[in-house]
């Protein structure tokens, strides 16, 4: 699967309103990941997940509290996931991940962006088919026989496994993502940092683009990281 992951982090941080926006991105999944499954990290181990990933970002503690207090509270917004596919430059692949309290506004800015760019917003599943929904972790580890094994016996349907350089990359169905954080953080301890410890959409090939497309696609990328619901842009994009 290669590093084709790490894609997506790339067009973030780039304005003065990056913060902003990260803060808000951040504030607005954590608030619907514990309205859904409790304010408590201990027991919601997404929600655990995702702190962890906002604090790694260094996103302040008072937006994560905010958050938490407004889910603890009960009413609030009403978000809804949204996700929204198609091509962008250069025949490439493109998945949109929205949180959204007016589907119809997130679609009509999502379809602007795409159209600006003169790229072709397509229907449900028209390239997801083409990507992997994976767990993914990252971690300083040797002994990558003994992780497959534990994640075998938590009946982790293993993806792929990468060792490069002291650091294994696991990959594993999306759904199996409680099973094999839990399996990993057991053998090799929970003071061994996780890099990388995220669900992400993961293209099973890459599109290389050049020219033109280049500028097209980074000018895409900014107008989409630039909406307010939008939390995640998932490509194929190579350079």
């Amino acid at each position: 699967m290669g590093r084709a992951f790490q894609n997506r982090k790339e067009s973030m941080a780039k304005t003065s309103d990056a913060k902003a926006k990260l803060y808000s991105k951040y504030g607005r999944e954590i608030y619907v990941c514990a309205k859904a499954g409790g304010v408590e990290p201990d027991g919601n181990l997404s929600l655990r997940s995702l702190i962890d990933r906002a604090k790694k970002d260094q996103v302040p503690g008072h937006v994560i509290d905010k958050a938490l207090d407004k889910a603890k509270g009960g009413g609030g917004e009403d978000f809804s996931t949204a996700r929204y596919e198609g091509f962008g430059p250069g025949g490439t692949m493109v998945i949109v991940d929205c949180l959204t309290d007016n589907p119809n506004r997130t679609f009509g800015d999502v379809r602007t962006c795409f159209n600006k760019a003169k790229c072709k917003i397509g229907g449900q599943g028209s390239v997801s088919h083409m990507f992997d929904h994976s767990a993914i972790f990252v971690f300083a580890y040797e002994d990558e026989e003994a992780v497959l094994e534990a994640l075998m016996e938590a009946d982790v349907d293993v993806t792929d496994i990468e060792n490069e350089d002291g650091k294994l990359t696991v990959f594993a169905p999306h759904t199996d993502y409680a099973k094999a954080k839990t399996a990993i953080t057991a053998l090799v301890g929970e003071d061994v940092e996780l890099e990388v410890d995220e669900i992400q959409f993961v293209p099973h090939n890459m599109t290389a683009i050049s020219g033109d497309d280049v500028e097209t696609m980074d000018k895409f990328l900014d107008m989409l990281n630039f909406l307010d619901d939008v939390q995640n842009v998932y490509h194929n994009a190579e350079y």
